[in-house]
């Protein structure tokens, strides 16, 4: 069974085939980080401006680099939450247009399942496992007990992960985007040139929350409080110890949960799931650590088409009328 994907929940325009949730058959990616270079940052409007233009000749790429056609398609997969909602909306409106025009079936797939779903494209998966999500726009640490079953035991209570090392960049003036302008920097710099602080979190909160404000804030802010006499002051320098920081608040609680809930496979996934310091931590534990390969960490079509595959086996199509949605449905429980 052959599922057309279509992912446009924020500024990657994305379409891919995918062969019984697996075998990726294409796996297309316009990217748009020319359009958002010079405001260091994704803006929405020009995001969403910029699905209308391409995802036509995306959707093209794909079925041609498949050597197949739409009618030859069995579904198609379409991201529907959550994201930037004109974003959203185009990738939606066109895949509800195409399975009109087409009599396709279509189906809708939440981007953050899919992400913890990516991995399985390419790693045989057992379960359950802890699921770590990093990116611009999601942080969470889940037990995975199936493809269709995760439950969320900590996530950020400010910013996501993706998003300190976003904002860290654009204030020093690192380069875009910010979590890679970081890394390099980071690697000819001293992570122990500063002790920036982990949070500390109020009682009664979940014990595998994170929090970045603080940090994000003593690095931009206050970073002289925290230096170390002995290390000059350098981009790099403040790069290094700002990853170190910002990787090991994470790492530290996910690897906790994974021994609390007995798991010892730990899938991290999501953009910031390439950066090298976060593996090289990961490897270095206890657990077995698995990833997606670095095109399917960022945003892409070929996890929506994957997951949209056990979807349709399990429920069928969806209704022409599922509309989308920018929020994350609610966490502390089973999800979806």
């Amino acid at each position: 069974m052959d599922l057309l994907g279509i992912e446009t929940s924020c500024d990657e325009c994305a379409a891919a085939v995918v062969r019984d949730g697996r075998q990726m058959l294409s796996n297309v990616v316009y990217s748009q980080i020319e359009e958002h270079r010079r405001y260091a940052g994704v803006v929405p409007e020009i995001a969403s401006r910029k699905h209308i233009e391409w995802i036509d000749d995306v959707v093209a790429r794909a079925l041609q680099e498949a050597d197949t056609d739409i009618g030859a398609i069995d579904a198609i997969a379409v991201t529907h939450r959550p994201g930037l909602i004109g974003s959203l909306l185009v990738g939606l409106s066109y895949a509800k247009g195409l399975a009109i025009a087409t009599g396709t079936p279509i189906v809708a797939v939440d981007h953050v399942h899919a992400h913890l779903y990516s991995a399985a494209l390419e790693h045989e998966i057992s379960y359950p496992h802890i699921g770590l999500l990093l990116s611009g726009g999601h942080t969470l640490i889940s037990l995975v007990k199936a493809w269709d079953e995760f439950e969320v035991l900590g996530a950020t209570i400010d910013d996501a992960c993706g998003e300190a090392f976003d904002k860290v960049a654009k204030h020093f003036d690192f380069g875009y985007p910010g979590g890679v302008a970081v890394q390099r920097l980071a690697e000819q710099g001293d992570p122990e040139a500063y002790d920036f602080p982990s949070p500390s979190l109020h009682k009664g909160q979940h014990p595998y929350d994170v929090s970045y404000s603080g940090l994000k804030t003593a690095v931009v802010h206050q970073r002289e409080q925290f230096r170390n006499p002995r290390c000059a002051e350098s981009d790099a320098n403040v790069a290094a110890a700002f990853q170190r920081a910002a990787v090991d608040i994470v790492v530290d609680r996910a690897l906790r949960a994974a021994d609390d809930h007995d798991c010892k496979l730990l899938i991290a996934v999501g953009g910031v799931a390439a950066n090298t310091y976060l593996r090289a931590r990961l490897d270095e534990s206890p657990v077995e650590a698995l990833y997606p390969s670095l095109s399917l960490c960022t945003d892409n079509a070929a996890m929506i088409a994957g997951l949209g595959y056990h979807q349709f086996q399990r429920d069928g199509a969806n209704s022409l009328d599922v509309n989308a949605s920018a929020r994350v449905r609610a966490f502390r429980a089973a999800y979806p």
